[in-house]
């Protein structure tokens, strides 16, 4: 690796990039959009009852806005051992150009999901990603909380995604029909 390394968050790691980095900034990819379409039987659900995290599906002409981490070259390879266990549940590395705007940019690496993993999902109604997310929970905690912790991190970037914002509502519905704690 002949520079430092750029990861690209789009999901947890937006809010919890829980390894080492030099700089953050606010950036976007082409083509590709979030999803909630993978199972997290090993994070936000478990085994028999899996939550719903966010993973990327290409889609021509769409832009998904993240967070780019820089790495230092030589913490590189620690850095990915790391975040390859993190998201083994079903994650790939993902080479892509990450921009921060038009005429700046530089290649990183990101993690996705393929339809080829058995945790794969795929696509649902909303409601029914909703009531998913609603009631699962797992080692890392409600999976509620990670669509809480999802849009801020998105409105911290000042950015609307369509498909986390309605399932974002539906989650807040069923949250507001619960009894209190």
């Amino acid at each position: 690796m002949s520079g430092d390394l750029w990861i690209f968050g789009y999901g947890s790691i937006m809010w919890r990039a829980d390894f080492p980095y030099i700089e953050s900034q606010s950036a976007y990819i082409k083509g590709w959009c979030r999803r909630f379409w993978q199972g997290s039987t090993d994070h936000r659900g478990i085994p028999g009852q899996p939550g719903r995290v966010v993973t990327l599906i290409e889609q021509p002409g769409e832009v998904c806005v993240g967070r780019a981490y820089r790495v230092r070259r030589e913490q590189a390879d620690d850095v990915l051992a790391g975040l390859d266990y993190r998201e083994k549940g079903g994650y790939e590395q993902l080479l892509l150009n990450v921009y921060f705007d038009e005429s700046n940019l530089t290649a990183g690496i990101t993690y996705h999901a393929t339809a080829e993993n058995p945790d794969y999902l795929g696509e649902a109604p909303f409601p029914t990603i909703a009531r998913q997310i609603a009631s699962a929970q797992g080692p890392s905690g409600p999976n509620s909380e990670y669509i809480h912790n999802l849009h801020e991190a998105l409105q911290q970037e000042s950015a609307t995604d369509a498909h986390v914002d309605a399932i974002f509502r539906e989650v807040r519905l069923i949250e507001e029909t619960l009894p209190a704690k």
